[in-house]
């Protein structure tokens, strides 16, 4: 089932700096909370910065939903220490306020006023606010209050170039593509691990299970919480994570081409449903940008999507077309309540050493039938992957194997990429994080889903998350009198709303011709 790669493994060794120059990026998205817990009622505040120009923070779904954006580097402490900046600088301005440390909102009462993001009067800025207005439509309001945590990871050109499986293709994009999408097929077959160990929303507000089939026994402790025993992330589950289905799209990822017009069928493509909701209400304002399956790329919620930084003016899928895949963005991360910016550095290292293994592991090409199997595994264990001896499909045949048998044959070529990782910056951190995070498969218990459930059980979501909330905000405010970036965070500040100016006042198009024109 798992390619022998020892002879590739052979060849890292021999070769070690194939492997240097892994950039990587941290999108973390968090609510404003008031300090009893509920949502903010004020608007993204300007002292952080405008919204729709501001190069490092800006806002989500919602005007309570902050996002923070760190540069591409390929510093681990650096990536780390900037992502702290960001956190410190905001908890600066907004002292009365809190930032939520888990990935599910705490409701109190299912008449939660939730206000969709502005961008103000520009074109640009109210086709970003009705995209939102649209999905709402589609999916509610408060399931897009869901936060998490997205990598981006790309590998050193040197490595596909050099890579001996590649040397067939025809130019280094077509390579580099080749190669992305290898990885990702297999991502898909073996990325549950990542929500088995780093899953961390084991737990749910009652208000999410409206209207929701129960395929699950759920229990419910004192606060209207509901839970599985076993669970791992829920904010992944058909629950808690809005998901265009992308077997309907027939998006396999196994061909760049075939990627690109399917991608392109859904972004043109009507929806019965979609057009049931209508295009306008009757004043005449949008109810979503269009009534097609996608309104636009973003909107295809998948555990892992293939990127490319795009040009002033130009779509996602335009830069993959005309450049081909540069990174890939590993959307399956919850956020991290036991860290203060909702990640820590041995996630990170793991999480490169699964990907460069996803990278080199044999990717046969995937169709519907062997997604549906993928989406069997990533269910089991989204829901019950704590349970003891689970098993985890390994064909069509319904045959199985534990999922600890598969996280060791896993873990042991992960331990071997890890000595050539650290044989390059001579230390023994990717190893480290190896060894103590291999200790999650035999004791689930290690887990995070596991340590936040007790915590939950113990002593309640509202009360564990105002004591996190406080807590980092206190560290968050005293690391600001030592902020390294604070000066550069202040004049981005200004320069994000000059720009913002700016833009509004080049407007020429009407909205309508503006979307047209889209």
């Amino acid at each position: 089932m798992i390619e022998d790669i020892s002879k590739k493994i052979a060849w890292l060794k021999k070769n070690p700096k194939m492997l240097k120059g892994i950039f990587r990026g941290i999108e973390r998205e968090t609510l404003r909370i008031q300090k009893n817990g509920h949502f903010s009622k004020t608007i993204h505040p300007y002292l952080i910065g405008s919204s729709l120009t501001h190069k490092w923070i800006t806002t989500d779904f919602s005007e309570n939903l902050l996002e923070f954006i760190t540069p591409t580097s390929d510093s681990i402490d650096y990536l780390l220490s900037f992502l702290t900046d960001l956190h410190s600088f905001t908890a600066s301005k907004i002292k009365n306020e809190r930032m939520w440390p888990f990935s599910i909102p705490y409701c109190f009462n299912d008449q939660t006023n939730i206000q969709i993001a502005q961008y103000g009067k520009s074109n640009i800025g109210k086709m970003k606010t009705t995209y939102r207005i649209g999905l709402k439509n589609r999916y509610g309001d408060l399931i897009n209050t869901i936060s998490g945590i997205h990598y981006n990871f790309s590998l050193p050109l040197f490595f596909w170039t050099n890579w001996e499986n590649n040397q067939n293709k025809k130019n280094n994009t077509d390579l580099i593509s080749s190669g992305y999408l290898n990885l990702i097929r297999n991502y898909y077959r073996f990325g549950w691990i990542v929500p088995y160990l780093f899953g961390s929303s084991p737990a749910i507000s009652s208000f999410f299970l409206k209207d929701t089939k129960k395929k699950y026994k759920f229990k419910k402790n004192k606060e209207d919480i509901f839970y599985l025993p076993w669970s791992t992330s829920l904010r992944l589950s058909d629950i808690g994570y809005s998901n265009t289905n992308i077997l309907d799209l027939n998006i396999m990822f196994n061909d760049f081409n075939e990627y690109i017009e399917s991608f392109q069928n859904a972004l043109k493509t009507p929806s019965k449903k979609f057009i049931n909701i209508g295009l306008k209400d009757e004043h005449g304002n949008f109810k979503q940008l269009n009534t097609n399956i996608l309104q636009i790329e973003n909107e295809l919620y998948t555990q892992i999507r293939p990127k490319r930084k795009t040009k002033d003016g130009e779509s996602l899928l335009e830069a993959l077309k005309n450049r081909g895949i540069e990174y890939v963005e590993i959307r399956s991360l919850d956020v991290n309540p036991f860290s203060p910016i909702g990640i820590n550095k041995n996630q990170i290292l793991l999480l490169d050493l699964f990907l460069i293994w996803c990278a080199l592991i044999d990717s046969p090409k995937i169709d519907k039938t062997d997604f549906l199997l993928t989406t069997k595994n990533w269910e089991r264990i989204i829901y019950e992957g704590r349970k003891p001896n689970q098993k985890i499909y390994i064909n069509n045949n319904n045959e199985t194997k534990t999922l600890i048998e598969i996280g060791q044959i896993i873990f042991k070529d992960l331990n071997e990429i890890a000595l050539i990782l650290d044989s390059n910056s001579n230390n023994l951190l990717y190893q480290k994080a190896c060894k103590e995070t291999q200790l999650f498969l035999k004791n689930p218990e290690l887990t995070y889903s596991a340590q936040c459930l007790n915590f939950l059980m113990t002593t309640g979501i509202k009360k564990t998350g105002l004591y996190l909330a406080n807590k980092y905000h206190e560290k968050f405010i005293n690391k600001n009198y030592f902020n390294l970036n604070q000066s550069v965070l202040e004049q981005e500040v200004i320069r994000s709303h000059q720009k913002k100016i700016e833009i509004e006042r080049e407007d020429i198009l009407s909205f309508e011709e503006y979307i047209r024109n889209k």
